[in-house]
């Protein structure tokens, strides 16, 4: 694997973007522990260079995987020896790419003056979301500050939307982008900056939350990674630092974190797409993060913002063992999910981490649960597979509008029970 990734970054510096032509997305169903373990086999095989957007961990679950033009006759081949059954879910994906690239085009044809003029309907580059965020603070200096919390491992500013409206308020964060090829997310956090900047003074329950708590919004948590996607390769999640002793660079930033590093639902193999890393806040991106909960003393919320497979999780992740909080939070899960499916019917789940989705070691919420902050939450935004991280762009504004509705519903649980 190590010399055909070292072919394939010389392809990429020298004809530019990578192609994903006759590469299909299959959606496998494992009906037993066996068959969980064939798939697991399966992913080992370095040749095949196999991404999975879904990991074979239970037979209730799903698996979604990428697979390469010139592994689909053995991977078929091995499905079907082994009676494993799989449909197509995406059956050409630069297809999909290609769709999104014309709609980016148009979209880029006009620039904003303002963010009135701004085009939530499409997904932009680092660039353009950087001069959304300067025109937001610009239009609204008494609500929104940008504060610069580090730099990421390319030197590149990890900025942070700070809305208050007064002095030594406790605060919620919200983060999008952690995983750079989840778009929808960094689409989305775009949107609700807008909302607040908009409906603060207009809309009672937000101006109420505003009044008592600051809020933080990081929409672009993996700026180099995101930068990646646009220029090279749409569908790098990882960070960008070179790893060690490794041609495969980067580390899954949702595995970088303190509490339960380095334990099963992370790889310690760097080529993997959730290797968590030589050690923990390894990654400058979220030790940025740690730093600031750490001196700010006094986050209540953290809700950090994913896709895709519409579910609402909360800790933990690394452990079957119930968080202290576990009631209070899953009720509050299932509020919120329901006042999401109120508005297009958008159906989630909820649960712990561990119990909902899948055993993940070093994840962000964890390490801010453990730091004293009880309302921690990862949001797994739409869709449950169709078209996985390469959701179309009209489904920007209907997912940011719900997942709005969700988002309330723990800020304002939050603001009704301090603690």
């Amino acid at each position: 694997m190590r010399g055909l990734l070292v072919l394939a970054t010389v392809f990429v510096a020298v004809f530019g973007k990578e192609t994903f032509e006759g590469h299909q997305v299959l959606r496998i169903t494992a009906t037993n522990e066996l068959q969980i373990n064939l798939l697991k086999e399966l992913s080992e095989l370095e040749h095949l260079r196999l991404d999975f957007w879904r990991e074979p961990i239970r037979e209730s679950l799903p698996v979604d995987v990428r697979v390469p033009f010139h592994s689909l006759q053995p991977v078929r081949s091995f499905l079907a020896y082994n009676e494993i059954h799989y449909d197509v879910m995406i059956e050409d994906l630069q297809d999909l790419l290609d769709a999104e690239q014309r709609e980016m085009m148009r979209a880029r044809a006009f620039q904003p003056r303002s963010t009135d003029d701004y085009d939530y309907t499409n997904y932009h580059t680092l660039d353009e979301i950087n001069s959304f965020i300067d025109m937001l603070v610009k239009e609204n200096p008494k609500l929104i500050r940008k504060i610069e919390i580090g730099h990421s491992y390319e030197k590149r500013l990890l900025n942070v939307l700070h809305f208050s409206t007064g002095p030594n308020r406790p605060g919620i964060w919200i983060d999008t982008g952690i995983h750079s090829r989840e778009w929808i997310t960094q689409a989305s956090g775009t949107w609700f900056a807008k909302k607040i900047a908009t409906d603060y003074g207009r809309d009672d329950a937000l101006t109420a939350i505003l009044d008592k708590y600051d809020i933080f919004l990081e929409i672009v948590t993996n700026p180099d990674g995101y930068d990646y996607t646009h220029t090279t390769n749409r569908m790098w999640r990882k960070t960008r630092k070179p790893n060690s002793d490794s041609d495969c660079v980067g580390v899954d930033p949702n595995r970088n974190w303190g509490t339960g590093f380095g334990g099963d639902g992370s790889s310690s193999d760097p080529c993997s797409e959730t290797y968590r890393g030589p050690y923990v806040n390894s990654e400058s991106e979220v030790k940025a993060i740690v730093d600031f909960v750490k001196s700010h003393g006094n986050l209540k919320a953290f809700i950090s913002i994913h896709s895709y497979s519409q579910m609402l999780l909360f800790p933990y992740g690394d452990t079957s063992i119930p968080c202290p909080d576990y009631e209070e939070l899953n009720e509050l899960a299932r509020k919120a999910i329901t006042d999401l499916e109120n508005l297009y019917g958008t159906s989630y789940t909820y649960g712990s981490t561990y119990e909902t989705i899948y055993q993940a070691s070093g994840i962000t919420i964890d390490w801010t649960y453990d730091q004293g902050i009880k309302y921690s939450y990862t949001f797994e935004l739409r869709d449950t597979g169709y078209y996985g991280f390469i959701l179309p762009a009209d489904q920007i504004v209907p997912t940011a509008e719900e997942t709005w509705l969700a988002l309330m519903t723990i800020m304002e649980h939050t603001k009704n029970n301090p603690y």
